[in-house]
């Protein structure tokens, strides 16, 4: 029988590999969620956007940072930034393809607006994508640093798509006669 103190005795609590790569493939999704919100200040004119973008900018860099920090602390592989693809080729999920990438470049004005909500809530299931695969793997997703990231991702991710979606609806009020 376990006892109560053991049951909650996290001190053994180990990271698996399913948690490092968790972490490794989460900075490149980030990473281009940073990509799209740079492009926010040239395309956009709306302050609620600009803020926005600026909401997203700060908090994906400081997790990435924290991310950074949590492999190596381990002695994992910190991978680079700009790694968007699985091995194999495949986007990660969410991620946006390069003809995606390009025609939210090429916007401007209301265009981009729609554009780039509709793509980073698209970016943002992904991430909860992501997280539903790390909590659905056996052992994964237990370490006290990892529990609590996976949650803040869920909590920050449906809060922001919650937020984008009435961006959205309220553009299209805007622009009916």
């Amino acid at each position: 029988m376990i006892t109560a103190t053991k049951a909650v005795d996290l001190s053994r609590v180990q990271h698996t590999a399913t948690d490092v790569r968790f972490m490794q493939r989460m900075i490149g999704h980030h990473a281009q969620a940073l990509d799209m919100t740079a492009l926010v200040p040239t395309r956009s004119s709306r302050e609620d956007m600009q803020m926005f973008a600026l909401r997203i900018k700060l908090s994906q860099e400081d997790e990435i940072k924290m991310m950074e920090d949590w492999l190596e602390v381990r002695g994992e592989e910190i991978p680079g930034v700009r790694d968007h693809h699985e091995s194999g080729g495949t986007l990660m999920p969410g991620m946006l393809t390069a003809k995606e990438i390009n025609r939210l470049r090429e916007a401007t004005g209301a265009v981009f607006d729609r554009l780039f909500l509709e793509s980073m809530i698209k970016h943002h299931e992904g991430a909860l994508i992501m997280v539903d695969e790390l909590l659905s793997t056996a052992g994964a997703g237990q370490e006290t640093i990892i529990a609590a990231f996976a949650s803040d991702v869920v909590a920050d991710q449906r809060a922001e798509m919650d937020r984008m979606s009435a961006m959205l609806i309220a553009m299209l009020k805007e622009q009916q006669p």
